[in-house]
C-alpha cells in the first residue's frame, strides 16, 4: 500500500498534492501515521510537483510547515490529556511491560522536561521521534509556548529542506527519500547510543558515590 502512495500523489492535480503535503505531516504524530508513511516523503513529492509547475514552491513549503506544526500540537494535546491512560491501557497491560513501564516512562518524562527544546527540535528530523516526542512532551507537561517555538523552528527547517530537495531532484526523488530515511535512522541510532552511554555513566557515578558513602 505505501509503495503506491507516492505514485498516486504524483498523479494528483496541484491543489490535491498541496492538501496531501498539509495533511500527511499533520497526521504523522496526531494519528501516528508516521509509522506507516513518513511525512517527509509527502513534502519531497510536494517539491517535485512544484518543479512540474503545478503549484508554487513557497506555497508547498508553507503547507508542510502548517501541517507539521498543527499535527504536533494535536499530538501534544493528546499526550497531555490521554497519554498515560493510552499507554497503561494498551502495552502497559502486557506482563513483560507492566513492571518496567512506569520507571522508564518517568525517566523519559524527566528527560523531556530537562532537554525539552532540543528533543522537540531534533525529533523533527527522524520519523520515530517525530511521532513520539509531541505526545511525550504533553505527558511531561513541557510548557506549550516552549514546545510550540521549537516545534515551529524545526518544522520550518524540515519542510523547507525536503521541499527544496524534491524540487531539485524531480524524477530522482526516490533516491532523496531513501537518503532521508537512512539519515533519519542514523540520527536515531546516534541518539539511542547517547542514551545508553549516558545511562552507563550515570550508573557508574551512582555506584562510585555509594562506595564513597560506605567507606
Amino acid at each position: 500500500m505505501t509503495a503506491s502512495i507516492p505514485d498516486l500523489l504524483l498523479e494528483l492535480p496541484g491543489w490535491a498534492v498541496l492538501l496531501a503535503v498539509f495533511l500527511l505531516p499533520a497526521l504523522e504524530s496526531s494519528a501516528f501515521i508516521g509509522f506507516v508513511f513518513p511525512g517527509e516523503i509527502a513534502v519531497i513529492l510536494g517539491g517535485v510537483s512544484a518543479a512540474a509547475g503545478r503549484m508554487p514552491l513557497p506555497v508547498m513549503i508553507l503547507a508542510a510547515i502548517l501541517g507539521a506544526a498543527i499535527g504536533d500540537s494535536i499530538g501534544y494535546a493528546v499526550g497531555k490529556r490521554w497519554g498515560d491512560q493510552m499507554l497503561h491501557g494498551t502495552i502497559g497491560r502486557l506482563p513483560i511491560v507492566r513492571h518496567e513501564l512506569e520507571r522508564h516512562l518517568e525517566s523519559a518524562k524527566a528527560f523531556v522536561r530537562k532537554r525539552g527544546p532540543h528533543a522537540v527540535f531534533i525529533g523533527r528530523f527522524t520519523a520515530a521521534l517525530r511521532v513520539l516526542v509531541p505526545g511525550l512532551s504533553g505527558m511531561a507537561e513541557l510548557p506549550y509556548p516552549m514546545f510550540l517555538l521549537f516545534n515551529v523552528l524545526g518544522a520550518v527547517i524540515w519542510a523547507t529542506t525536503f521541499a527544496i530537495l524534491g524540487y531539485v531532484a524531480k524524477n530522482a526523488w526516490e533516491r532523496v527519500a531513501t537518503d532521508a530515511r537512512d539519515a533519519g535512522l542514523a540520527l536515531l541510532g546516534v541518539i539511542i547510543l547517547g542514551f545508553i552511554i549516558a545511562a552507563i555513566v550515570r550508573r557508574r557515578r551512582e555506584r562510585r558515590l555509594d562506595r564513597t558513602k560506605r567507606s
